[in-house]
């Protein structure tokens, strides 16, 4: 019963979801808006805290644990494209239940690292630092035949339709059966 109670879980659990809260709803919803995603990091921050505190609490390596990881990680990924940005932010939610359920580390020295991996994603991600792009996901229902073949006249295309400066943009479904094309557009008003 006394594992149960361990109070050492439920401050490291505390610091984890204290850190996860700062990463996801602190520094990325209010930049990039992204609710499913917000919500999907904030879950497997939680569920991978519980999984790596048991395997870390029996017989289990550690690079079986992050073997499982991966596998789990793949195979909710694979289904949607994400951007880079997303990503990472859904690395960094994971990154921060790995560092707070290991066992074996003290209590300060988590909560360092916890604060430096903050610091890091608050100054690299700041707009001050980059100047901030917007991105919108959209369907186009009519392709031009050489979309694929000239970027500069797609950008210029997206651009008008838009009524914004598109910087870049990212095709993650094509059909030409349809004559439809998903589109990532990357953008300053």
């Amino acid at each position: 019963m006394t594992d149960f109670l361990d109070l050492g879980v439920v401050i490291r659990f505390a610091i984890n979801l204290s850190a996860m809260t700062v990463l996801i709803y602190a520094l990325f919803y209010p930049r990039y808006r992204d609710k499913e995603l917000a919500t999907a990091a904030s879950l497997f921050n939680i569920f991978a805290f519980g999984v790596l505190s048991i395997l870390g609490s029996v017989e289990f390596s550690l690079a079986a644990g992050f073997g499982l990881f991966a596998i789990l990680a793949l195979f909710t990924l694979r289904s949607e494209q994400i951007s880079k940005i997303e990503i990472t932010y859904f690395f960094g939610s994971v990154a921060l239940a790995v560092i707070c359920s290991i066992q074996g580390t003290t209590l300060p020295f988590v909560t360092v690292v916890v604060g430096l991996v903050l610091l890091g994603a608050f100054v690299f991600d700041h707009p001050r630092i980059l100047k901030s792009v917007d991105g919108i996901k959209i369907t186009l229902d009519k392709i031009e035949h050489d979309a694929l073949s000239d970027p500069q006249k797609m950008r210029t295309d997206l651009s008008a339709r838009l009524g914004v400066e598109v910087m870049s943009y990212q095709i993650t479904a094509l059909n030409y059966i349809t004559d439809m094309a998903q589109i990532n557009v990357y953008y300053r008003k």
